[in-house]
């Protein structure tokens, strides 16, 4: 999870509260999920083997099997790096193998985020969001262990690809949309009080084998508003070049900084390029300025697309897509959707590619996109 300012270069009702009281202790006062670093996390270092919470959640590791099932965190066993700190590839005593996240003691991120992403993932659960499998805190040391992701991040499929790695195709980055709405659409509309992700990216997006995707890294979510709120002040966390513009001004966090968030991620799966990269000339550096004017003119769409898709794309799905995507980067929040009506609208398109894509089957491969 990456953790720095953005002005720097199963059905039910879920209720928690989050309540921080002196160094080095959180709790959720819900009856749901406690954690006291020194009590309930092991914070001797010594816990029971696979200790199961109360409520059938997150498991307590003890450090040494982590160790072991990382082969002590050999470099050859690392998978990715991030803000909270390295992830290995590892495999349990049981023989599952799992991804373990170790925090990183002089990184940007600490306990709070580690405790934050303990009870998020212990309390929400769907299809599209990553599955926390345990954790462990034994000395200093903290740890996470999730189901692993042969697949890695959404990120890795998009940028920088080897020149004999495939990309994605458009009904498979039109698939990923789908089911990362579907997990942001569930924070959203199925918590109570909905939770605000705050770090929406194609880094955090997680593929399986079939290129489905969840929702990861959830260290920096917030709660968001109730009653007659209508925004949540915090200090201004998540990544430079995803982050809406009212929430970096102003620091009022909304269901609605989330829906910028993913319009980046649409934009980027459309593009084939990074939210940010200063690899680029200057006036291209940023994705959503580069791309404002393409986004206004209907006739330079096409301008806009990855040009590794080689234009296997159909005008008419393409059009929709950025249509969807304009409207998520509308810099005015009130002008932007509500996730629920930008899913509709995706599964809408990704049923349209499909009956598209079977049309067109087996017929050569076109050079320019698809005028249909």
């Amino acid at each position: 999870m990456s953790c720095f300012s953005c002005l720097t270069p199963h059905g039910k009702d879920i209720k928690v509260d989050v309540e921080r009281s002196g160094k080095g202790k959180s709790k959720v006062v819900s009856g749901v999920f406690v954690l006291v670093e020194n009590e309930k996390l092991n914070g001797n270092g010594h816990g029971k083997n696979s200790s199961q919470t109360s409520d059938g959640g997150a498991r307590s590791f003890p450090f040494r099997e982590l160790a072991t099932a990382t082969r002590n965190f050999r470099e050859a066993n690392l998978i990715g790096e991030g803000g909270f700190g390295r992830v290995y590839k590892g495999r349990l005593e049981s023989g599952q193998v799992v991804a373990i996240k170790q925090l990183n003691r002089d990184g940007l991120q600490g306990f709070h985020e580690f405790i934050v992403e303990v009870l998020m993932l212990s309390l929400l659960h769907h299809v599209n969001l990553v599955t926390l499998i345990g954790y462990c805190t034994a000395g200093d040391q903290k740890l996470l262990v999730y189901e692993y992701m042969p697949m890695g991040s959404l990120e890795d499929h998009l940028f920088d690809l080897d020149p004999d790695k495939e990309p994605l195709s458009w009904n498979t980055r039109i698939k990923i949309a789908v089911g990362a709405a579907r997990g942001l659409e569930y924070l959203h509309c199925k918590a109570n009080p909905p939770v605000i992700y705050r770090d929406l990216k194609s880094a955090n997006i997680l593929l399986d084998n079939d290129f489905n995707p969840k929702l990861s890294d959830f260290g920096l979510a917030k709660l968001g508003p109730v009653g007659d709120n209508t925004h949540v002040s915090t200090r201004v966390m998540g990544t430079y070049g995803y982050c809406a513009p009212e929430y970096a001004m102003s620091g009022k966090l909304t269901v609605k900084s989330d829906i910028y968030s993913f319009g980046m991620v649409l934009l980027e799966l459309i593009t084939g390029r990074k939210a940010i990269d200063f690899s680029r000339r200057q006036e291209e550096q940023s994705l959503v300025s580069w791309s404002r004017p393409f986004l206004k003119d209907q006739k330079r769409f096409p301008q806009l697309v990855d040009p590794l898709l080689q234009g296997r794309c159909p005008r008419r799905c393409l059009n929709y897509a950025i249509a969807i995507t304009a409207m998520c980067l509308n810099e005015e929040q009130n002008f932007r959707p509500f996730i629920g009506d930008i899913l509709m609208a995706l599964e809408y398109l990704a049923c349209q590619c499909s009956n598209f894509e079977a049309r067109v089957h087996n017929t050569t491969s076109p050079s320019t996109l698809q005028q249909t």
